[in-house]
């Protein structure tokens, strides 16, 4: 019988304000890499909690998301991972300075459309531009769209 393959179900929070978005510099096995405040996706949690959650964590900004931006794949050939992404469009509701980020997260960082275009030698993957283009376009879908039961 042929092992089950599934992908890492992911969420990444799309934070603008005053034109510049809000993304973490974290440590990976290739260096710092710039990545929107973003995680995996934990049993008994919605997608939108999962945003929610990871949004705080990396970045100590409280979120609320207000539309899903897109749903997106990517496949990392180095580990043979492949990741499907649920991007949400969100906006901050608060902020606690003191607190604490993730392991591994060094700083959230706000940068303009171009800042993170010229950066992507040092991107997490190539959904971060990705995401930025899709929320300046215009993309917005209902958070309904998806559904739990």
């Amino acid at each position: 019988m042929a092992e089950i393959w599934k992908p890492n179900v992911t969420v990444a929070a799309i934070v603008e304000r005053d034109g510049k978005f809000l993304l973490v510099e974290e440590n990976t096995v290739v260096g710092l890499r710039l990545n929107q405040p973003a995680g995996h996706w934990e049993n008994n949690e919605t997608l939108v909690e999962a945003v929610v959650r990871e949004a705080l964590e990396e970045t100590a900004y409280d979120v609320e998301p207000e539309a899903l931006l897109g749903i997106y794949t990517t496949h990392n050939p180095a580990s043979d991972i492949t990741y499907l992404r649920f991007a949400y469009v969100c906006h901050i509701t608060g902020h606690d300075p003191d607190r604490s980020l993730d392991n591994g997260i060094e700083r959230a960082v706000w940068l303009t459309p171009e800042e993170i275009a010229a950066g992507t030698d040092i991107h997490r993957s190539p959904l971060v531009l990705r995401c930025v283009q899709d929320y300046l376009a215009g993309n917005r879908y209902p958070l309904e769209l998806v559904t739990h039961s």
